[in-house]
């Protein structure tokens, strides 16, 4: 469906058919498709997607519909299921910063990751449309200056130690690869069965410092 949709997109939406660009599918995972019209405001972008997902669908074999569901400005697409935008449904504002598969979300990281990654991303991303609507200079930089301070400030040990622990679920007995979880709670089971993680538990910890080569799946200790 994914290469049909791009092949039918970017036939129809070209400048050879009357178009101001050439559209082009930038993204596909599983049943959505991202297309870059190359317009410069949300409303174009919302007009020519409800277009597209209508003339699509007119392709597909009936019951199979795509559907128009949002409009990302700006757009960050790091990787396959890696990305992050402002999310639009109308062209007045936006919805939310929507963030997928990176650092803000997910349950695996400390959160000075997390809490760093969302400022960051929020420079980059809402300052960003702001400027561009108020045509100020900004500073392409300010997310990377953010990003260096609050590793100086890790490295000066000015981070609070709650920022910094990782939670994890014990989700099975087996693992085909070493995890620091894993490791810690076997650690535990043997200092005091009693109080030690059960399956299904999330097992909370910190990296410590360790000697040189040691693995980071031993260098987990209890916060």
């Amino acid at each position: 469906m994914i290469e049909q949709t791009k092949q039918e997109v970017e036939a129809k939406y070209c400048m050879a058919q009357g178009y101001g660009h050439d559209a082009v599918v930038i993204y596909g995972d599983t049943d959505s498709v991202m297309v870059n019209f190359g317009v410069k405001t949300v409303e174009e972008a919302m007009e020519l997607g409800k277009d597209a997902a209508a003339y699509v669908s007119a392709k597909f074999v009936k019951p199979i519909k795509l559907e128009f569901e949002k409009v990302y400005f700006p757009y960050l697409l790091i990787n396959k299921k890696r990305y992050a935008g402002l999310y639009f449904t109308r062209p007045d504002k936006y919805d939310k910063m929507d963030c997928k598969g990176i650092e803000t979300v997910r349950r695996d990281n400390c959160p000075l990751v997390a809490n760093m990654m969302n400022t960051c991303l929020q420079k980059l991303l809402i300052n960003r449309l702001f400027d561009q609507i108020s045509s100020k200079k900004i500073d392409p930089d300010g997310a990377v200056a953010y990003a260096k301070q609050v590793i100086a400030d890790l490295l000066c040990n000015r981070i609070d130690i709650s920022q910094l622990v990782i939670t994890k679920e014990l989700a099975k007995q087996d693992y085909a690869a070493k995890q620091a979880h894993v490791e810690l709670a076997n650690k535990m089971k043997k200092r005091d069965p009693g109080t030690a993680p059960k399956l299904g538990d999330r097992v909370p910890y910190v990296l410590i410092a360790a000697a040189k080569g040691t693995p980071a799946y031993m260098k987990a200790e209890v916060c």
